[in-house]
């Protein structure tokens, strides 16, 4: 569904409105939204201290986990399972098993994706912070019509979606969505494949496709004629080996200082090691996540009227306002910001339309 099939021509695109305050990009409308925080119940049994401070309204982990049921669910994960300082059930967050059965669990129990595994060196992606990213779309789709849209006649292009195939295996779940999981690793995407032979509906609502070019993100993957209400991607952000190697030593030896802080324990030596995987695709690219996130915006002028909105995770907060640059350079109709966080993490999401107020409406209204 282009601005073609619902009669518009690029001619008829008016001149952008600008309500931001603190923004000087005058070409273009951008927004930085508030999510409203609801209440959710608890459920049953012993949760980890680390609850969900920060996530979304819908998010099933906002509670925190409950682990009784989790090792129920996932025997090979109980004896990964102790209680921490607070005497609170919980795992060792910097050992790349127990975060991955602790995924395999979540998925099983919460989103009914079964048999879900990655092959060693993968990037495994905590659950709670990336069905985080598909909730906010949610949001985005319903910033028209005030109702979250269902079912497959939503469209979501995956940049990326590596081994993992996190955020196709969780939108399709959650919200019924169509994906397209693209990706420039055979080996990423054979994984996928494999997980998705095992669940069936899932299998029935995402397309997987290789990305041949490897300089382009949208071309080679959207075809002519091709319509997607959604683009999303987690980009690489480490711009070479070394640089995430050094990340990942600050973040294991971070993890292990709070954990001996809680504990009262004296700091031990911590050997590096990645504990979230990651194969060179999802970790770094050359220029890092700055000229990966540039090479999007660009691209994306050329399917300007084949997608609803661009988006992508900026994890380097200081990335935002050069992104934001080139997206007045692309003269993008509307721009919005959205924050999000996890605990003491925070992340945004930068999204971006080429299309005016009517025309998404439009847009929203021939895809119901």
């Amino acid at each position: 569904m282009t601005l073609k099939c619902l009669g518009f021509a690029v001619s008829q695109m008016k001149k952008p409105s600008v309500t931001s305050s603190k923004s000087k990009h005058s070409s273009r409308h951008i927004d930085k939204p508030n999510a409203n925080r609801a209440k959710q119940n608890k459920p049953s049994g012993q949760k980890t201290a680390q609850k969900g401070k920060g996530l979304h309204p819908r998010n099933r982990h906002k509670a925190g986990y409950d682990f009784p049921i989790l090792t129920a669910n996932c025997p090979k994960l109980k004896p990964l399972v102790s209680k921490n300082a607070y005497g609170n059930l919980s795992i060792d967050f910097a050992d790349p098993q127990a975060v991955k059965l602790l995924n395999a669990a979540l998925l099983s129990h919460d989103y009914q994706i079964v048999d879900w595994d990655i092959p060693q060196g993968f990037l495994c992606p905590p659950v709670p912070g990336r069905v985080d990213y598909l909730h906010y779309l949610a949001d985005l789709l319903a910033s028209n019509t005030g109702k979250v849209p269902k079912g497959a006649k939503v469209r979501v292009l995956d940049i990326g979606t590596g081994a993992n195939g996190i955020y196709p295996l969780l939108g399709s779940s959650e919200y019924g969505w169509q994906f397209v999981a693209s990706d420039i690793d055979p080996d990423s995407l054979a994984n996928l494949a494999k997980v998705l032979s095992h669940n069936p509906k899932q299998q029935q609502l995402i397309e997987l496709r290789q990305q041949g070019l490897a300089k382009h993100i949208f071309t080679g993957i959207i075809s002519k004629g091709e319509s997607f209400d959604l683009t999303m991607c987690n980009p690489p952000f480490h711009a070479s080996l070394a640089e995430a190697l050094q990340g990942n030593q600050k973040k294991v030896t971070n993890l292990a200082a709070n954990q001996a802080k809680r504990s009262g324990k004296q700091l031990q030596s911590v050997t590096t090691k990645l504990n979230f995987g990651g194969q060179k695709a999802e970790l770094w690219c050359d220029g890092g996540e700055k000229r990966f996130l540039q090479t999007m915006i660009v691209e994306s002028k050329d399917f300007a009227h084949q997608c609803l909105w661009f988006t992508s995770l900026i994890s380097k907060k200081e990335n935002l306002k050069p992104c934001l640059n080139w997206l007045k350079q692309v003269k993008a109709e509307q721009v919005k910001v959205i924050e999000m966080a996890q605990g003491n993490k925070k992340t945004r999401v930068l999204a971006w339309s080429y299309l005016n107020e009517q025309q998404r409406e439009l847009w929203q209204k021939y895809r119901n």
